[in-house]
Order: C-alpha cells, then sequence, then structure tokens
C-alpha cells in the first residue's frame, strides 16, 4: 500500500542550522556565498522533489520494478520522468566540483537534502548515490585526463556510476 511521504523539513533546518552552524561553514574557503536564503531555499525545493515526484513514484517501483527486456533495462513508471527533472534542476551536481561543472556546494548541505529523497524513493536514490560514489572516488583518485572525462559526464547526470563488487564466497577473488 502507498505511503505518502512528507519530508521534515524541520529537523533539516535544525541539522543544517543548528547542529553544523551555517556561519561555521562560510568560514571554508569556497563557501563564503552560502548564505541562509541560499540554504533554505534548497531545503524547501529538496523537500517538495520528495514529497511530490519521488514519493509518488516510491510504490510503483516497489510493485514494478526494473525489467529486461531485449538487451534494455526499462525502470519502473515515473523513474524516467524523475531522473530527468533531477538532472534539470541540478541536483545531481550539488556538492560536486565546480571546475566540473558542479555546484560546489557543502555536504553538510546535500547530506539532509539526500536524506529526504533516500526516504521518499530509496529505489529511484540508487542510481544518483551510486553516480556521487563514482564522482567523488575519480575526482580523488583518477588521473587530470580521466577525470575531464568521466566528471563533467557523471555531475550533468548524462552517464551513472555503478557499484562493481564480487562476493568472496562466490568464487571471486575478493578474498
Amino acid at each position: 500500500m502507498p505511503v505518502d511521504y512528507r519530508a521534515p523539513l524541520a529537523d533539516m533546518h535544525f541539522i543544517v542550522h543548528q547542529l553544523i552552524p551555517l556561519s561555521r561553514i562560510q568560514t571554508l574557503p569556497g563557501y563564503e556565498e552560502v548564505d541562509d536564503d541560499l540554504v533554505n531555499t534548497i531545503l524547501e525545493e529538496a523537500s517538495k522533489f520528495a514529497n511530490q515526484v519521488l514519493s509518488p513514484i516510491n510504490w510503483t517501483g516497489d510493485q514494478e520494478g526494473c525489467i529486461l527486456e531485449h538487451a534494455v533495462v526499462k525502470t519502473p513508471s515515473g523513474f524516467k520522468d524523475a531522473y530527468q527533472q533531477y538532472i534539470e534542476a541540478g541536483w545531481i551536481s550539488l556538492a560536486a566540483n565546480p571546475n566540473f561543472g558542479g555546484q560546489g556546494l557543502p555536504a553538510s548541505l546535500a547530506t539532509p537534502v539526500n536524506e529526504m529523497w533516500h526516504s521518499a524513493n530509496m529505489a529511484f536514490m540508487l542510481c544518483p548515490m551510486l553516480t556521487a560514489g563514482a564522482i567523488e572516488a575519480i575526482e580523488h583518485h583518477a588521473t587530470a585526463n580521466q577525470q575531464s572525462i568521466y566528471l563533467p559526464k557523471l555531475i550533468s547526470g548524462e552517464w551513472a556510476g555503478t557499484m562493481n563488487l564480487t562476493e568472496p564466497a562466490a568464487g571471486s577473488d575478493l578474498s
């Protein structure tokens, strides 16, 4: 049965404004212009995206799942449109490096935003979550050439990242 998710916006404001005071974040290089208006707008819009876009398709994702059809994976109804809205709004680039198309906002802001979205629809958010992990790994460990190839495509949402693990008990060399 579908559940109507409502993002706990007051809690998110408390986290960003009380637990991690913005005044401390603003002292860090690159975050001087991150002010209350910007933070509040991002939290409000992220809440709307969680409530109005992600939550309504959560049940669909559970019921339909992904389907492999003729070597093409089809996502549940509404997921493609939601992803398009996600990348068009620039959400995927929130905390990403501005040198590669990101907005360069603090992780302390991206974390409560992602919390709302993961709570509204974890199945949908697995793709952006894994992409964020790929972005971070490439940013910290890839060559400059690799970064220039992969980061703009990942940060724009044109490409998505994956997690490729194997299980030692299943016969891999991971152990």
